[in-house]
């Protein structure tokens, strides 16, 4: 644990949560941190190391640290500003001040590594769950610091060119100056076809001018681009054009006013598929409960030297509960025994979320925050911030817990010094609140552009949904709507049960997250995002290898690549210089 690896992994995971907070606004995606920060941060030491500005090689240990702070900084989106606070903007129209934000998000990311103390030992050394996302960090820094690290150095050129590509790009369509004779559209629109005689663009069938779409899709692989792209087709290519026909949709179309009704199918099929996927990992869920008691046991002989001790556990949540739930009050007027219960909640949810990612390599954010909204729509009735910001406070721990573990996982493999790890992400949290905070007020100066084609926020979307039908009733709703809400939970209940019943046959069965996605993401980013995992498909049929070397590394690139300069274009208009 040098300075010079946290301090590295500081800044690369936080300069990579800016990217993910660009990603997840308009796709409600968010792009995997470690191995792409392993391999910039080897290719970066050993440059220097040839220029001879350092005197010291890179190790491994200490990439390895470096991936622990880049890791957390990176996942800083989860403590809420991609889902919970933009869909409490949404409804309330007020922006949330930078240092609550900063406060809020750095408390629950701190609680999210402390909670997670209690379960290492137990998921990863007794039971040597597979974390597949860490065997795969891990693998990644085997490779890049023995035989074959001139492989990691071959990628992170790739990331390079792909980050130059996205930047280019970018620049060229949002940088409106004087030298720049014509700009790349936003939009591609499909000239002549009309839809109930409006154009397509109308109704968001264009294709996006952004490399970001391509890259996401793909790597998201192609049966969530498909599935999506099914479920954008539908909504924008159907149903809306059927809807502003008898003219139950504002006839000003666009984006946002076609998502006001289908968020209610989107939002069902995914509180739905979310709910029951997770009720049918129960045995999981029993095992992992049952699992915290022996990790709050003696340790084997010769592990408590290097282990993270309980107390520390024990001094963290004492530390830090009565933060939060001060937070709670002090920000969004929460009962303090209401606070108290998000916490508790939020230890169990904490423990399944290790578990499901430790099994699956998924981390149940979604379904895990929509049991708190459930919970608190019983509790405090009719209040959509308490709704929301408890679900927050659960599924952000539960989220930040889970990336310990995967981060630890690594490091068990590595022979790492997991204490090291554990300070490692702490200093990660507080680099990503950092990056994170500014980023997003950036971006998102006032509440309304949150839900526009710019900033769609289709996670948000649901979060929004789900607050207000258990705020206002079902009754509320335009009967349409009723119906659309009917049949998209029960949809989602039939694909999960499908899946179940007939794995062999998954990859023809629409993804129920991607199906769902769908109807409350803009149908340009969807079709973009499908040619991308089409084109990922084409290059691995024609060329595996090839594929293997290119697909992440290139697509990663376009990824940081455009979002920095997006990011960089907002503060350059904020500061008066474009």
């Amino acid at each position: 644990m040098t300075v010079r690896a946290v301090a590295a992994g500081m800044l690369l995971g936080g300069f990579m949560s800016l990217s993910n907070l660009y990603v997840a606004l308009k796709t409600g995606w968010s792009i995997g941190v470690s191995i792409t920060a392993s391999i910039l941060a080897f290719a970066i030491f050993v440059s220097l190391f040839r220029l001879r500005l350092i005197r010291r090689e890179f190790g491994m240990l200490e990439n390895n640290i470096m991936k622990s702070a880049a890791s957390a900084a990176g996942y800083m989106t989860g403590g809420g500003t991609v889902a919970a606070i933009p869909a409490l903007m949404m409804i309330t129209g007020e922006v949330m001040g930078g240092w609550q934000m900063f406060f809020w998000i750095a408390t629950i990311g701190l609680l999210g590594v402390v909670m997670a103390i209690p379960m290492k030992q137990q998921m990863i050394n007794v039971e040597q769950l597979r974390f597949p996302t860490g065997i795969a960090t891990a693998e990644t820094l085997r490779a890049l610091h023995g035989e074959e690290g001139r492989g990691g150095q071959g990628k992170a050129k790739l990331l390079g060119y792909g980050s130059l590509a996205g930047a280019v790009v970018a620049f060229w369509r949002d940088a409106k100056v004087s030298w720049i004779a014509w700009n790349l559209p936003e939009k591609i629109k499909i000239p002549l076809l009309t839809l109930s005689g409006r154009p397509l663009v109308d109704y968001t069938l264009s294709f996006e001018g952004s490399l970001i779409m391509l890259g996401a899709g793909a790597i998201m692989g192609l049966r969530v681009a498909w599935s999506m792209l099914l479920g954008a087709l539908i909504n924008f290519g159907v149903l809306a054009p059927w809807l502003y026909s008898k003219g139950i949709i504002d006839p000003k179309l666009g984006y946002k006013n076609i998502v006001a009704w289908s968020v209610w199918f989107g939002s069902a099929m995914l509180l739905t598929s979310g709910l029951l996927s997770f009720a049918l990992q129960w045995k999981t869920v029993v095992r992992a409960v049952k699992s915290v008691g022996s990790s709050m046991g003696g340790r084997k002989e010769g592990e408590e030297a290097v282990e993270v001790p309980v107390q520390w556990f024990f001094a963290g949540l004492i530390a830090l509960t009565p933060i939060v739930v001060f937070l709670e009050w002090l920000f969004f007027d929460i009962k303090l025994w209401m606070g108290l219960i998000s916490v508790a909640m939020s230890f169990f949810i904490a423990i399944v979320a290790c578990r499901v990612t430790g099994e699956t390599d998924t981390t149940p954010t979604g379904a895990l925050g929509k049991i708190t909204q459930i919970t608190f729509g019983v509790l405090d009735p009719g209040n959509t911030t308490t709704n929301l910001m408890t679900a927050n406070v659960t599924g952000g721990i539960g989220l930040h817990s889970a990336d310990l573990l995967t981060d630890l996982k690594s490091g068990y493999l590595l022979k790492a010094d997991p204490r090291q790890q554990f300070w490692a992400q702490l200093f990660g949290v507080l680099a990503g609140s950092c990056f994170v905070v500014p980023a997003y007020r950036l971006l998102i100066p006032t509440a309304d552009v949150l839900g526009s084609d710019r900033w769609p926020a289709p996670g948000a979307q649901t979060w929004k949904g789900v607050a207000q039908l258990l705020a206002k009733g079902f009754h509320t709703l335009h009967p349409t709507a009723q119906w659309s809400l009917f049949i998209g939970g029960a949809l989602g209940i039939v694909l999960v049960i499908l899946e179940k019943w007939v794995p062999k046959w998954k990859k023809f069965i629409p993804s129920p997250a991607g199906l769902g996605l769908a109807f409350t993401t803009p149908a340009n980013n969807t079709i973009s995002m499908f040619l991308g995992a089409a084109l990922a498909l084409w290059l691995e049929k024609k060329d595996p290898k090839a594929a293997d070397r290119l697909v992440v590394p290139v697509s990663s690139g376009f990824i940081a690549g455009e979002s920095l300069i997006g990011v960089l274009l907002a503060a350059l208009v904020v500061l008066g210089l474009m």
